[in-house]
């Protein structure tokens, strides 16, 4: 990770873009995720991330005492200072479709409904993030991020802890097809998207849009 020794370097952590079926994990002989072989595997790799210069790991796979395995990991192999953002409530949403379908990680059968939370169990997103703040996490994410701006904003007022909001591929790609339809002002909308996710509680924001939104803010000083 030399060439970026400038910057922050924050490393995904899942297996689904590595495995011949797509899911975020080891499988059963029934095709169902086992956790605990899985979140074994993402310790060996989390430490690996860390000894190639990751300066912060980023577990994305929802799987069961992830944070503390990983955290565990990493401060038996040395790096103690590495610090951990937990996706701790990643919702199986549809907004997901675009990433997948570039990166080629879609499950070939079944879904992530088994791992991910339901889209209207807000008290189980709570819970998902009690047991991460527990575990040792140090900054807490939340995504999809537009459509999930309650549970930003109940994360924001509810722990001491930065909270992250990832402004996923769906989002990005319907604002930008609205555009190239003319049906909406890019730029204005970008911004106001990016806008409410800080309003409602959101201390980092991961977007697809950085770029650009970078570019905006560097024109208004």
């Amino acid at each position: 990770m030399k060439a970026a020794s400038d910057l922050l370097v924050i490393a995904d952590l899942c297996m689904c873009e590595y495995t011949d079926h797509g899911h975020c994990g080891v499988l059963d002989g029934c095709g169902n995720v086992v956790n605990d072989a899985t979140i074994e595997l993402y310790g060996r790799i989390a430490v690996s991330q860390a000894k190639a210069g990751a300066d912060m790991i980023a577990p994305s796979g929802m799987m069961d005492g992830q944070i503390a395995y990983i955290r565990f990991a990493l401060d038996e192999a040395g790096f103690q200072d590495v610090p951990i953002m937990a996706y701790s409530a990643k919702f199986y949403s549809a907004y997901y479709g675009p990433f997948r379908d570039v990166a080629c990680s879609a499950p070939g059968k079944g879904d992530r409904a088994g791992y991910q939370m339901p889209c209207g169990n807000r008290r189980e997103a709570m819970r998902e993030i009690d047991m991460d703040v527990a575990e040792g996490c140090d900054i807490i994410m939340v995504k999809p991020a537009g459509p999930y701006l309650d549970i930003i904003r109940e994360a924001a007022d509810s722990y001491n802890l930065p909270i992250a909001a990832y402004q996923v591929s769906g989002e990005y790609a319907m604002m930008k097809a609205a555009a190239a339809n003319g049906w909406i002002d890019e730029d204005r909308v970008m911004m106001e998207s990016l806008l409410a996710i800080k309003r409602a509680g959101a201390d980092i924001i991961i977007t697809y849009y950085a770029k650009e939104a970078a570019r905006k803010l560097r024109e208004r000083r």
